[in-house]
This record gives C-alpha cells, sequence and structure tokens, in this order.
C-alpha cells in the first residue's frame, strides 16, 4: 500500500537533497518519479529543486490553486509514475495535502513531502500542520544549532543580523534571512 510521507526539520537540514537523492534512486531503478515545488520559491529559477550541495532537478510547480490530485492524473496518463516527490511542502493547502492523501490511496503511488514544520514565529504553516496530522510516515530530519544541540527553530533575521519578530509568514529566503537554532537560543535571540 502507497503511503503519504512528510519529511520536515527547520531550515538547512539537507531536504531537498534528500528529495534529490530519493527521486535519483527511483530513476536508477528504471522507475519515473514526478517532483513539484512551490511556485513561490524561484531562488533558483522557476520550477527548479536546488540543494545546497549543488545538485538540482527541475519540478512541476504548485501554487494555491494547483489541483495536485489532478495533475498527477494528468501525469500517470502521459507515463507510469511510481513515487511523487513535494518540495516546500509547507506552502501546500490543506485541501492539497488531502488531495495527495488520495494521490496515495486511490492512485497507488507513494507520496513524499518535504518540509518545514513550524515559521519564524513557531507556528505551524498550514501544509505542514495537515502534514502532520495526515501523513502515514512523519519523518524528522536533523541539523544543528550552532550550540550543538539539535536545531528546530527557524529564526529569520535581518541585514544587520538582528531576529525579526514580525512580518509575512511567506518570506523566502536561505542563509541571508534564516538561522536553525534550538528552541533556547531561538528565544534568547528574539529577547534580544
Amino acid at each position: 500500500m502507497a503511503k503519504l510521507y512528510f519529511y520536515y526539520s527547520a531550515m538547512n537540514a539537507g531536504k531537498s537533497t534528500a528529495l534529490l537523492q530519493s527521486s535519483f534512486n527511483y530513476r536508477e531503478r528504471g522507475m519515473n518519479t514526478l517532483l513539484f515545488t512551490a511556485a513561490i520559491d524561484q531562488r533558483y529559477g522557476r520550477g527548479i529543486i536546488s540543494s545546497r550541495i549543488g545538485i538540482e532537478k527541475n519540478a512541476l510547480m504548485f501554487d494555491p490553486d494547483t489541483d495536485m490530485f489532478g495533475s498527477v492524473a494528468t501525469e500517470l496518463e502521459k507515463a507510469e509514475v511510481h513515487c511523487v516527490l513535494i518540495d516546500e511542502a509547507q506552502f501546500l493547502s490543506r485541501a492539497q495535502v488531502f488531495a495527495l492523501g488520495r494521490v496515495a490511496d486511490e492512485l497507488s503511488i507513494p507520496v513524499l513531502c518535504y518540509g518545514l514544520r513550524t515559521d519564524f514565529q513557531a507556528e505551524l504553516f498550514e501544509g505542514s500542520m495537515h502534514l502532520l496530522a495526515l501523513a502515514d510516515e512523519l519523518v524528522e530530519l536533523k541539523t544543528i544549532c550552532p550550540c550543538g544541540r539539535k536545531a528546530t527553530m527557524n529564526l529569520r533575521i535581518g541585514e544587520d543580523g538582528k531576529a525579526i519578530k514580525e512580518g509575512a509568514q511567506k518570506v523566502i529566503g536561505g542563509n541571508e534571512s534564516y538561522i536553525a537554532l534550538c528552541r533556547k537560543h531561538f528565544y534568547q535571540r528574539l529577547a534580544e
């Protein structure tokens, strides 16, 4: 039976690298994968999943209006699909997460979602909240705080390196905008 998986972590834990490795493993065995990434994230170009270690792959893009079940079904008419992989899964909507559950249940295709659990204010993203509720398998990918403990929080920083406490939930950025920290150091930085 196919399952819906959610691989989650703080920033810089290697989520995109793990996704690309999973896709490579399927393709190495002669199986087709279908990759999606959030249209909002164009740091590396439109429809590109890129890892910090330099590997990248083209992907279909999703936005809030994308019918995930319909998109997979359409691709399935063109060629067999053995696995669906979603990058930046925190940006999925509730309806899209439910649709991906249907892909696993009705189309019997495993769906591997990779994303952040929480935002810079320690709030769940919509996609992450529903993946935590619906996924058959939850897998935490780990990264470390500068102190050496496991990082679970995402601190948004300004150009001056100081914590940003308010603002839009969805602000795309990398190391110049976010630092992965343990809970203790996250709250210490917010208090500064």
